[in-house]
């Protein structure tokens, strides 16, 4: 059975849980260990998705969040692993097709871009102010 690959195994555990970390055989082995332990992934899952969610407008790595979420989440669940291989696809077809455009479309993607970044700055500042730390101009 140790010479088996991974993935192999005739009678996977509880969920068709295969793995080769020890701990996770074990909870997968305990009905009630499992359902805690995925339910404690999606939560985490979720909270890390919702961060991202919230940090899509504004500057920073807003969709690499989601994408985290969702990559913590197809650990445990299989609609997850689809929908984050779905995202990988729509990524690198959007990058292919932008790759082959003209240097000059590229650019006015890119000052799109920029400009939503703008409008989403000036945006929360109009509703919420200027953060403190912001060395403000005379």
């Amino acid at each position: 059975m140790a010479d088996r690959p991974l993935g192999d195994d005739p009678q996977p555990a509880l969920g068709g849980v295969r793995s080769r970390f020890p701990l996770r055989r074990f909870v997968a082995r305990n009905r009630g260990l499992e359902i805690a332990y995925r339910a404690v992934i999606a939560v985490i899952g979720f909270a890390i998705i919702i961060t991202g969610v919230v940090l899509i407008p504004l500057p920073g790595p807003g969709w690499l969040i989601v994408f985290g979420g969702l990559a913590v989440l197809s650990t445990e669940f299989v609609w997850a692993e689809r929908l984050l291989n779905y995202g990988r696809e729509k990524v690198q077809a959007w990058t292919e097709w932008v790759l082959r455009r003209p240097l000059a479309i590229r650019a006015l993607i890119g000052l799109v871009g920029l400009v939503f970044v703008i409008a989403a700055i000036a945006t929360y500042a109009e509703v919420f102010g200027l953060p403190g730390w912001l060395p403000l101009i005379d």
